[in-house]
């Protein structure tokens, strides 16, 4: 080894020792006689003294250091002078004597400061990502990464299950996002596609009789990307053969306690995560992934705006629709600016609009209401008692903003929750030390989907429908159906999914062929699993969760690039590799493909 040492691993224990340490120049200090070096390698930083009159030669080479220079550096360790200790570094109360430098490699001037966190563009990051990795930020989240898979796999291993790897070249099975597909040079005109999960493979394995399967699995999915979306992800995918859904849902809520306690046990979490009906989900948060660190429920007040006099709301109700809406507390002193610049917030959603009530402080409770007291272009429009009826329905006190929509039921849902969740978050309703997680269950099996005029999965189309709800698998009654399933959400992302799944042939050509699929379609991309069914495959379910969301999340990062060594920009480029990019002709010959352009 080029040396005995890593930097952190040093402290007065050490005192007197000879030591050979090995890094990068984080800082150099001229002062004087003195020169002053801090080494940092993967574990932190160190402080090294030249002196001159302990080696004359290595303390002008110290001179000629620059930032990121690599070098190697062999002295005795001896505490700091009185006085000059940093209590701020693991290594403060020590440095390093310098006996002998050596100059592993020199370095340019980098593209942008490595040794202080400040802002830069991350397309420049992303190109030099080998250098950014060398600031602190995000070392400390790969490493913080690596740590979270390895208490992953070291429970999944004491909960007797068995790591199996699946293959990368696969079918492709268009059901959900689009495929990334890989031209096959040997059999002309035929294509691979990468997965977009192991979820068939999973099942095969159960059908396998390998009963406990999970899997770090690299997937692909050719969509847009976002701040928790990529091209390509790593997931957690797990199978489990005989259970019910609560048997998963324990498992990982262990597995994620586990991983709380020892990683992050100064956060809030809960020591039981909740249950919520994904009809409580929706009807309250607006969402199948609700943030819970903060109430601000969605209130519906169709009911009593009805009968009233604005428009907007009467209409909307009496064309099947329904008027929902949130409270933002202590908001009533916003100016019409600033109640304009919400109303355009929720337009960005798709909404039509949105209607403030401001619930002024004049009063000093709801009972003393006044059309005075209320401000807004609709208090005209609405009684006393209406208005009042709408505060106590919502909870909103004097001093708090109502934000009502109008529109159909799903869409105001939609909008609403929306709305709340980035309110709360700029509100500041939502501790960031807190992680709210719970599952939301009992999805509809499917929804209807109106551009494709067909009934569509609501998770996917290999999803177990609850026993009692089977005869209900028809092109009329399909919407009623519910599934056995479960999603783990935390402050407004969804982290993983999953369910019981379907392991008899029949019922999976029900379900097939009420989503739309011929059945010469339906053999050719499901035919091997459907077979696979008839040979007594087990009862079976399982999850996948998304391990750069739960890294994300965890560290506090503001997008999933933060926590993934080599990711793409947002316009799903790699600037490193400069990929995608063109190929040599001969490439695209031997694949027998034909370039529109050729």
């Amino acid at each position: 080894m080029l040396r005995t040492h890593n930097a952190q691993s040093l402290n007065l224990n050490n005192k007197g020792q000879k030591v050979t340490v090995a890094g990068w120049v984080d800082r150099r200090r001229d002062h004087g006689g003195l020169i002053f070096i801090d080494l940092r390698d993967r574990s932190g930083l160190l402080q090294i003294v030249f002196n001159p009159e302990t080696n004359k030669e290595a303390h002008e080479l110290a001179g000629t250091l620059r930032s990121e220079f690599c070098i190697q550096v062999t002295g005795v360790i001896s505490p700091r002078p009185e006085g000059t200790i940093n209590e701020k570094l693991p290594t403060g109360e020590i440095e390093l004597l310098a006996e002998s430098l050596k100059i592993l490699n020199t370095s340019e001037t980098p593209p942008f400061y490595i040794n202080e966190e400040v802002d830069v563009d991350e397309n420049l990051r992303l190109k030099y990502r080998y250098l950014d990795m060398r600031r602190p930020t995000l070392k400390n989240n790969l490493i913080f990464r690596h740590k979270v898979v390895h208490l992953m796999r070291t429970f999944l291993d004491s909960e007797d299950f068995l790591e199996v790897e699946t293959p990368i070249l696969t079918k492709s099975t268009p059901e959900g996002a689009r495929d990334y597909l890989v031209p096959s040079r040997l059999h002309e005109g035929t294509f691979y596609a990468l997965p977009q999960s192991p979820q068939q493979m999973k099942q095969l394995l159960m059908c396998g009789g390998l009963e406990r399967y999970y899997q770090v699995a690299k997937c692909f999915r050719d969509e847009d990307t976002r701040a928790d979306r990529q091209p390509e992800f790593t997931q957690l995918d797990i199978e489990m053969s005989f259970v019910e859904p609560e048997d998963v849902m324990g498992m990982i809520e262990r597995m994620l306690l586990k991983i709380m306690d020892t990683l992050r046990p100064d956060a809030k979490y809960p020591r039981h995560f909740p249950r919520i009906q994904y009809s409580e989900a929706m009807s309250k948060y607006g969402s199948d992934k609700p943030d819970l660190r903060f109430k601000m429920y969605i209130t519906d007040i169709s009911d009593i705006v009805k009968d009233s006099e604005f428009g907007v709301f009467k209409n909307t109700v009496a064309n099947g629709g329904t008027v929902k809406g949130v409270v933002l507390p202590g908001c009533a002193g916003y100016s019409r600016a600033e109640q304009q610049e919400l109303v355009e917030l929720t337009k960005t959603y798709g909404s039509k609009g949105m209607v403030p009530l401001a619930y002024t402080s004049e009063m000093a409770s709801i009972e003393e209401l006044t059309p005075e007291t209320v401000k807004s272009v609709a208090t005209k429009y609405l009684s006393v008692d209406q208005l009042k009826e709408i505060a106590v329905r919502m909870g909103a006190n004097p001093g708090d903003l109502v934000c009502l929509i109008a529109d159909r039921e799903d869409k105001a849902l939609e909008y609403c929750g929306r709305f709340r969740q980035d309110m709360g978050l700029k509100l500041g309703l939502a501790d960031p030390n807190e992680f709210a997680f719970a599952f939301v269950v009992d999805f509809p099996l499917f929804k209807w989907d109106e551009e494709g005029n067909r009934w569509d999965a609501v998770h996917h189309l290999f999803t177990a429908p609850f026993e009692e709800d089977i005869p209900l698998i028809t092109m009329e009654n399909a919407g009623k159906a519910r599934s056995q399933t479960y999603d783990i959400v935390l402050n407004g992302f969804e982290i993983g999914g999953g369910g019981i799944r379907i392991h008899n042939a029949e019922l999976q050509e029900k379900v097939l062929e009420v989503m739309g699929y011929p059945k010469d379609i339906a053999e050719d991309r499901f035919g091997h699993l459907i077979e696979a069914f008839k040979y007594g495959a087990p009862p079976h379910g399982g999850i996948a969760m998304g391990i750069d969301r739960v890294v994300m999340l965890l560290c506090g990062a503001d997008s999933i690039r933060e926590v993934i060594a080599f990711p793409k920009n947002q316009s799903a480029q790699d600037l490193l590799f400069n990929a995608p990019s063109t190929v040599e002709k001969q490439q695209i010959k031997d694949l027998h493909i034909k370039l529109i352009d050729d």
